[in-house]
Order: structure tokens, then sequence, then C-alpha cells
């Protein structure tokens, strides 16, 4: 039997949120995510009603539900950061990224987790990330803080399962924390992909160590770098280093079933054809 993935694309928002379900709804996406602000800048204007109402809408009319869709914040926001001053600057807008959310009736809201910038210890980075995860929670309510695993290129965290769970392990409302696994990510951190057996022993370790529970998305792109190499470079599927049986097999197994399935692959004129491809692996 043929189960139903939700994949789709990180697509652009230009002009306004509204247009970005009918951009991922123009390439047969049944999933999508967006920035709801400039993801380059600190701060943003405010979302109007207008726009709120006609993203809702748009939302509805390609069916696309908040399961389906996973936003992601500024790239600028390091919620581990050494520095007082900047914790404090990311954390506040990390606040605005998921009030962002709440507006805009989404329920998901993806992150990187934090960079020690070689200052700090390892621990006290993992510590800040979750006191700045529960004091926006605290905040906040219906949006879960999604964090992603990173390819740990610099002093970025994230990079293996053990640092999720520590960061997990200090969130007081779990119910409103989770991750999303970027297969780029994991591989170029040490996590073999390339064969279906190597797919399973990565859930299988992932469920060990942080909990399938927590799976709230994945984010599907191949790798330009080598196994292990720790640098985060994206491809197309097939056009990488990992190579496109590690994908059939993630679409084959039950853990990505309901989440959101999302490519930011480097060819956006062939996403409709990864798309379409990816469905097929469905089973």
């Amino acid at each position: 039997m043929i189960q139903q993935r939700w994949v789709g694309a990180h697509v652009s928002a230009q002009g306004g949120v509204a247009n970005a379900p009918l951009n991922a709804a123009a390439i047969g996406a049944t999933a999508f995510a967006l920035f709801t602000k400039n993801q380059r800048r600190w701060t943003a204007a405010a979302l109007d009603e207008p726009e709120i109402a006609k993203f809702k809408q748009h939302c509805a009319e390609h069916h696309f539900s908040a399961s389906q869709i996973l936003p992601h914040d500024s790239y600028l926001i390091n919620l581990g950061h050494p520095d007082p001053n900047m914790l404090q600057k990311s954390r506040d807008a990390f606040l605005d990224e998921m009030q962002r959310c709440e507006q805009l009736g989404l329920t998901l809201l993806n992150f990187h987790p934090g960079s020690h910038l070689r200052e700090i210890s390892e621990s006290l980075c993992l510590r800040n990330i979750a006191d700045s995860i529960n004091l926006v929670l605290e905040q906040t309510t219906g949006v879960t803080a999604v964090l992603e695993n990173t390819a740990g290129q610099g002093s970025n965290l994230g990079h293996r399962f053990e640092q999720l769970a520590e960061i997990i392990e200090q969130i007081e409302d779990k119910s409103r924390v989770g991750v999303c696994l970027d297969t780029c990510h994991l591989f170029a951190a040490g996590y073999e992909l390339r064969t279906t057996d190597a797919v399973s022993k990565m859930f299988a370790e992932f469920d060990d160590v942080v909990g399938l529970k927590y799976l709230k998305g994945m984010h599907l792109n191949d790798c330009k770098s080598s196994f292990g190499s720790r640098v985060d470079r994206h491809d197309s599927l097939g056009y990488g280093t990992i190579g496109k049986a590690a994908f059939s097999a993630i679409m084959a197994h039950p853990a990505t079933t309901k989440i959101p399935l999302i490519l930011e692959t480097i060819r956006p004129e062939i996403w409709p054809e990864e798309i379409s491809w990816l469905q097929t692996q469905s089973r």
C-alpha cells in the first residue's frame, strides 16, 4: 500500500508570505517551507491582517494544513551565543519569529540550535540554547520549536544526536520541542545514509538517543561534500555524494509519514521532478 508523504520545497515568499503557498502549489508540493521575514535581517515589518488572511486563504485553497508547513527562522539568530547582549538579541528575534508563526496559524518553527563561537564550553552553549527555548515557549502558545541537526561546520552544535538530546532534556515543555533531520547535514556529520540498511540504522539510532516521537520534519538534500567532512554544501538529489538510494529508503521508512519533507536542493527548476520522483518512492 502506498502511503502519502507530504513533500515540497523551501519556496519563495517574495512579495509577501501569502505567495508561498501559491509557489508551493505551482511545483506540485504537498508541503512547503518559507521564511516569514527576510532571513538576513534582524527585524522586519509586522505582518498585517490582510496578508495574514490571504496566507490562510491560499493555504486552505491548496489544501496545506499547518502540519504540512515548516517555516524557518532567520540565519542571524544564535540561541547559544556566548555574548549576553547578542544572546538577548537572538532571543528577542526568535520570539518575534514564533509570534509570526502564531499569527499565521502555523504550528512549527525550524531553527539551527546555535554556536559557541569557541568562547564558551559546549555544555554551556547547549544550556543557553535550552534556556532560550524555554523562555520563548513561556511567551507563546501552539508553536513547536523544531531543532535542526547541523553538519557541525565551525562551532555549530547539533551535529550529534546526543547534543540534540541534551537540549531536549533541558526543555520544560517537551510537548513543544522537536527535531528536523537534514540529510546533507547528517551525512556531512558522519551518519551513513547510502544504503537502505544505513538509513534504517540512522533512524534506529535517532530513536534510541532522541526518540522518533520528536521527529517533526526532514530536509531532503544531497551533499556536495564528503562523508564526515562537517562541511555544509547541499546538492540536488542524485547529484551529490549521498545518492538516490538513500532518498528511496527514507521515503519508504515509516518515520516519514505525516511530517513535512522539504527540499532545499540547489536547482529549483527541477523541484517539480524531484517532488514527483520522491512521491513514487513512497510505500
